[in-house]
Formats: structure tokens, sequence, C-alpha cells
């Protein structure tokens, strides 16, 4: 049957995944007598969901068009994805709705993704999940925040679990604005669900928190993982996310954005062996720190590992360790691994709080055996690249550090004009900062070493990168 272009329409269904897409067109199909006995998702018998990827994962993958017939109408309804989850490769295209493109970006640079540009929409190829800043005209405070997000292997199957805690598209609330999860528990938060309040894990071990949804307080931390061991939290964004006094901590693929006062985004406090991997953190304060004792939590850290992830800090440091502990037992705080980080931005004007890469050791604090590996830093508005100092600051500090010792700085890599004068200086003599190794540092892709033929013999090493190495300092290197 043909039909003039009056009497055809196209519609198209879109909304977060799992709300109900593919069963309404499911549902058009039966009334317009297509088909006559209604599929289901959880069946893998729906006419849109046909392809064994879909059928397996239960949720659509593609775009798929049905016709129906409707009092005299062809109606094509496009069933589309609600998940940005994907593998392989897609083509994204961004159209900004407040004028012409002038310029477009999109973050991190280090991925190399150019955009194409016509009239308002921005057109780019994705080869991998990415967690991006997508840019125009220069603004970085109405840009995108676009998490493509992996193909999402955990979703359940079976909702009717005893050991699962489960929260589907729509918006949630509990008493108190508090859940604390038990051990053994799975929480999963769907792609489309918004939860108000905190989700915790308190005193509780073999916890897992995942899901493809948004976990929002009134104010401070989304997550809390507090006295705890094996938990894995993933795929989730939130606020803020800290772990105190637990071990055996995973948080992966998990994004943190915050827009407060204090609002820390990935805080570790007198914990040991915690993985954060392919996470994202915009923060209105510190992204990232690892202290000894503070808010009740006690003893020093070890084995922090930040892998493959992104940072952005609007204020404060990117990556800050060490000024909290206990005086009268002093910690340690070792074992430290921050490798292939993208650092997007760094914006402090206090000289006591600059550093994207910050270690102020205070409270009698020794910190030691840290590693920065594989970081592009890219030009950020106001700060230092790198800051380590005996750190004695009555507002924060009861005590200046012990020491910093062992530290490495590996392909390190940044561009800009905005760095301010680094430091690294020491305390006393007794309270040195020594055996700081710096290897292939590029500043605007210029390797810094001390052999390098342009640097006067009458300088120090550091001044060719703009990083004062002052008193009470043993052993700094800059190889090639």
């Amino acid at each position: 049957m043909s039909y003039s272009a009056q009497n055809i329409r196209n519609v198209c269904l879109l909304g977060h995944g799992g709300n109900g897409k593919t069963s309404l067109a499911e549902s058009m199909l039966l009334q317009t007598g297509v088909i006559d006995r209604m599929g289901k998702v959880s069946d893998g018998n729906t006419v849109c969901d046909f392809d064994p990827e879909e059928i397996k994962r239960q949720f659509s993958i593609s775009t798929a068009v049905v016709p129906v017939e409707y009092k005299g109408c062809k109606i094509n309804v496009l069933d589309t994805p609600g998940y940005f989850d994907f593998s392989g490769e897609v083509e994204v295209s961004v159209t900004f709705n407040h004028g012409a493109i002038q310029t477009g970006r999109v973050r991190p640079l280090s991925y190399k993704i150019t955009p194409s540009i016509s009239g308002n929409t921005m057109t780019f190829k994705l080869d991998r999940p990415r967690n991006l800043s997508v840019e125009v005209n220069g603004d970085i405070f109405h840009n995108l925040h676009l998490f493509a997000n992996p193909i999402d292997e955990k979703k359940p199957k079976k909702l009717k679990d005893k050991n699962l805690i489960y929260f589907g598209p729509g918006i949630h609330t509990f008493p108190g604005d508090t859940l604390n999860v038990p051990s053994g528990k799975t929480v999963y938060i769907a792609g489309g669900a918004l939860v108000k309040g905190c989700i915790q894990v308190v005193n509780a071990q073999n916890v897992k928190i995942l899901g493809r949804g948004i976990v929002i307080p009134e104010r401070w931390a989304g997550l809390r993982i507090v006295n705890s061991k094996n938990v894995l939290v993933e795929g989730v964004i939130t606020t803020q996310c800290p772990t105190g006094g637990s071990d055996s901590i995973t948080i992966r693929n998990v994004k943190s954005i915050s827009s407060y006062g204090w609002g820390d985004g990935m805080n570790v406090f007198a914990s040991n062996n915690v993985l954060f991997d392919g996470v994202f953190c915009r923060n209105s304060d510190d992204c990232t720190t690892v202290y000894g004792t503070r808010l009740g939590f006690t003893g020093g850290c070890k084995n922090i590992t930040m892998q493959n992830s992104t940072l952005w800090a609007d204020v404060a440091h990117p990556i800050f360790i060490g000024i909290h502990g206990d005086v009268e037992n002093p910690e340690i705080l070792e074992n430290l691994n921050y490798i292939n980080i993208d650092i997007l931005d760094h914006k402090e004007k206090q000289l006591d709080y600059q550093g994207c890469l910050a270690i102020n050791a205070g409270d009698n604090n020794l910190i030691r055996n840290v590693r920065f590996e594989n970081i592009r830093i890219e030009d950020f508005k106001q700060g230092q690249l790198v800051n380590l100092r005996i750190f004695y600051n009555e507002k924060y500090c009861k005590a200046p550090g012990r020491g910093i010792e062992n530290v490495l700085f590996k392909d390190i890599s940044y561009t800009g004009e905005n760095a301010e004068v680094s430091m690294i200086i020491g305390y006393d003599k007794e309270r040195k900062v020594k055996n700081i190794r710096f290897e292939n540092l590029q500043i605007n892709g210029e390797v810094i070493y001390d052999d390098m033929p342009d640097k006067p013999k009458w300088y120090k090493t550091g001044d060719m990168a703009r990083i004062f190495v002052g008193e009470h300092t043993e052993e700094v290197t800059f190889r090639k």
C-alpha cells in the first residue's frame, strides 16, 4: 500500500534505558494488529530487540524502525537505545542550541578527538568508551560531560534476589535520606534512576554498588565506604565518594561531580589497598586525596592506586597527599601510585594550596614510595605543576611532617602557559624531602634533564622547568 506524504508520520521514542521504550513499541505493534502476542524484553522475544546481543543483554543497542498503520496513516516508530553503552565504533553528533559553533573541542586532548563542525553541530567518532568534556566556543562551564560507557556486563538478569537492592528508572528516596547496605548485598542503580540521598557501606564486607544511574544527596557524599572490606563501586554518577578505615576497595568508572564548598571527590582516610580505575572527577575541591588519621578514622595508608582516570579541579588540587595524621602516634602513607591520568584543570589562587601533583607532609606523617607516571596536564587556569613540601599550617596541622622520600615522576607532560613556580622544600635538617626523581619530564614539548645542552652550568635543573628546589632537600634529579 502506498501513502501520501501527509499520511506518513515518523515517531521517535526517546528516554533513559529501562523506562519502557521497546515495550511501548511492542504494545503499538499489538494494538495495530501487526503482531498477535506481545513479547517481553526479559523473554528476549520483542520485535525491536532482535539482535543476539540485545537479547542477551536485555536492552536496545541500535535503533530499530517498525511501521504500523493507524486510521489511514503509516507511523514509522523508531525505538532508540537508552544507554550510551557500546563496543566497537560509534559516531557522535552534538547540537548546540545557543547559536553557531565558532570553535569546539573534545577533552581530554590526549585522546586526539577532532570534531567536525557544521553550523551548530559537532560530530566525532569514538572507537572505545570514554569519559569526555565536549566544549563549545571555549566555554568550560556550560559544557557537555559525555560519559560513554562500556557494555554493562553486571546488569542483573533476575530482579527477585534476596541479596539484590534494585533501583529502576525513576526518582527514589528513602527514610532519613540514607541507605545502609549490609554485608553480602549488591545495589544496582539502573540507567534513568535518580537516587536522592546517600548510599553507604558501614562495617560491612563483600558489597557491590553498580549501575548507570545517579546518586545525589542534598549536599556532601552520595556514596560512603566506612570501616568496610571488599567493596566494589562501579559505573554510577555521584557527588563525592570517600573511603575511610577500609581495606580492599575498588572504585571503577565512577563519575564524581561537585559544585559546593569542600566538595572533595574521592578522599581516602586511613585505608589500605584501594584502587581507583577509570574514574572521572570534576570537583569543587581536591579531586582525590590520601590522608592518615582524620574524621574519626585512625591509621596510615598504603597501597593506594589511581589509574586510567581524568581529574578536573575547579578549586584546589587534582591530587593531594599528606597533611592529616596523628601527631602523637606518627603515621606512614606509602606505596601510592598515580598512573595514566589526564588533568584537565587546576584553579587555586592561594599559594599554600597549589599543585596539580601535591604532597604536603603534615602532622608528623612520613610519606614515601610515591609514583606519578604517564600523566598529561593540560593548560590549567592557575596554580603549580608540582608542590612537595614538609607542611605546617596551623589551620590544618598540629605539626610539620617527618619527611617525603622516594618519589618518582615519570613521563609527566605539561602543555600550557599558566603554571606558577613549583616548589620542592623541606622543613629542617631532620624533616627533609629526598630522593625525588624526574624521568622524561616534558614542559611544552621540551624534555627537562640534568645534562640538557641549553642549561647554563650555574643553573639548577629545576630552574629550566620553573621548579624551585629549596632548602632541606636531597637527591632531586632530572633524567631523560
